[in-house]
């Protein structure tokens, strides 16, 4: 059995203060209800797993019923920080869950091609991660505002979500995680950690996340023609 742990539980503060990014109206729905289709569609995920912040499952609940969501989900609280929501998620998938894709509940865009693709890999590697080139000329500051080293960007990839693990590897890494007192705001980085390797896999399509104001221009464009 795959699974999919969206991880919703988080305030998004960079869309301003009283502004829930989830709930955020894109291309005629919220931005989390694009999410959650794109893993009710893929042939490849059996369940979902949603990690919310207290007091927000009737909403969730209610998104369920409004767009018809059929494939088999439950709903978990989140954690602190969002390690301990992924944690959370990760208690909650099936007996029986081989591999699991963890997920961004903001970013809404994430093609079928590529879930299917981080799951592949995931099964032969251990751990994936959804990944773009970057194609911009990269600097390292000093700290402040001044140029310290210029890096080859050939070398240098975007990490996005899925994320995706054999169940057993992702438990280890986050468990190693936990117990050294670490923060990571990367799940691969918790496998680099216990010397896991990830295998990148490259978007075929844009893969956006809904972090400030200005990206929702782009994600809603791009959303409304993809459901056109």
């Amino acid at each position: 059995m795959n699974s999919a742990v969206i991880v919703a539980a988080g305030r998004g503060t960079r869309m301003g203060p009283g502004v829930d990014k989830l709930f955020l109206e894109v291309a005629g729905r919220p931005v989390v209800a694009h999410t959650w289709q794109r893993f009710e569609d893929a042939p490849d995920v059996d369940e979902i797993v949603l990690v919310v912040r207290g007091g927000m499952e009737p909403a969730f609940r209610e998104l369920a019923g409004r767009y018809h969501f059929r494939k088999p989900h439950r709903f978990v609280p989140g954690g602190r920080e969002r390690q301990d929501s992924v944690w959370n998620g990760l208690q909650a998938v099936s007996a029986d869950c081989e591999i699991v894709a963890i997920q961004d509940g903001a970013r809404p865009c994430t093609p079928a091609a590529l879930i299917a693709a981080t799951i592949q890999a995931a099964k032969e590697t251990g751990a994936a991660v959804a990944a773009e080139r970057i194609t911009d000329t990269v600097k390292e500051s000093d700290g402040g505002n001044l140029v310290a080293k210029h890096l080859d960007r050939s070398r240098l990839w975007a990490v996005q979500t899925p994320q995706v693990f054999r169940l057993e590897v992702i438990r280890q890494a986050l468990a190693a995680v936990r117990d050294r007192g670490l923060l990571v705001t990367d799940d691969t980085a918790a496998c680099e950690l216990i010397g896991q390797p990830v295998r990148l896999v490259e978007s075929p399509a844009p893969n956006p996340k809904v972090t400030t104001p200005a990206t929702l221009p782009f994600v809603s464009l791009f959303l409304a023609h993809a459901t056109a």
